[in-house]
């Protein structure tokens, strides 16, 4: 028989007495995941580069009754990220959301735009992570959810360096979920797939282009931010205590298939 009652299954979700500080929460995927994670009860930091999305999210979380405050940073900036961090309570969850892409032919990609790319997508996650990851190990405990995406496995003409950024954080946060493990910290990952955020307006506005992503998942739709939110919940969470180094595609099964051609059977 279980030694896990109905009451403790019950609560295996909730955060309540928790602070997870979550890295570019003025939009898209960001945003909904400092609104799930409020919800179930966690003391959410709002930081973004953009002081006043922020505040606008930290804002509309308090109004509905949950526990929010928002913080600037620039993950960039070791400067900026050290900041940060002594102004805000000590965190027990950190979602780190921030990415950007330059859609080139890498024959056509500049040193500037390559240096652009590698410079927020990696070099900052590395900064933000060790960062935040010293003062979890210092406490013995933490969840670290770092966003990767379907381009660390599967890449597309102009994804080249986004997709090289992608796959070495995945890399990064295995290493040091073993590095930490022993010290009641875990890091994991999150592989979204075509989901509805600022970031991807360019593609939603082209209906050929949109129309042929909704197609390539086996769901043929794209994904709303909440439906990703949902697995920085479970992450961040003691439902999740036995997971760590695991990355989780939530990528409505584009991954899974090729969706090219489906043979007369």
């Amino acid at each position: 028989m279980s030694r896990t009652t109905l009451q403790e299954y019950a609560t295996l979700f909730r955060l309540d007495g928790r602070t997870a500080l979550v890295i570019g929460a003025g939009s898209g995927i960001g945003e909904a995941s400092a609104v799930a994670l409020a919800a179930f009860g966690a003391r959410v930091v709002c930081a973004d580069l953009n002081a006043e999305a922020a505040a606008r999210v930290a804002g509309a979380i308090c109004a509905q009754g949950g526990s929010a405050e928002s913080a600037t940073v620039d993950i960039r900036s070791a400067v900026s990220i050290a900041a940060m961090l002594q102004r805000v309570p000590p965190p027990d969850v950190l979602v780190s959301t921030p990415s950007i892409n330059v859609r080139k032919p890498l024959l056509q990609v500049s040193e500037e735009e390559f240096d652009r790319v590698v410079g927020l997508n990696l070099r900052g996650t590395f900064l933000l992570v060790q960062a935040v990851a010293r003062g979890m190990a210092e406490r013995g405990r933490g969840s670290i959810i770092v966003f990767s995406s379907i381009r660390s496995e599967v890449v597309e003409p102009g994804q080249g360096v986004y997709a090289a950024t992608k796959a070495g954080v995945r890399q990064l946060c295995r290493a040091l979920a073993s590095e930490l493990g022993e010290r009641g910290v875990r890091v994991n990952l999150i592989a979204p797939g075509i989901v509805e955020t600022p970031l991807t307006a360019p593609i939603r506005s082209h209906p050929e282009w949109s129309r042929a992503y909704a197609e390539k998942s086996i769901l043929h739709r794209w994904a709303h931010p909440s439906e990703i939110a949902s697995m920085v919940v479970y992450l961040a969470s003691d439902a999740s205590s036995y997971v760590t180094g695991a990355l989780f595609y939530v990528d409505g099964g584009w991954t899974a298939h090729d969706g090219r051609y489906t043979p007369p059977l």
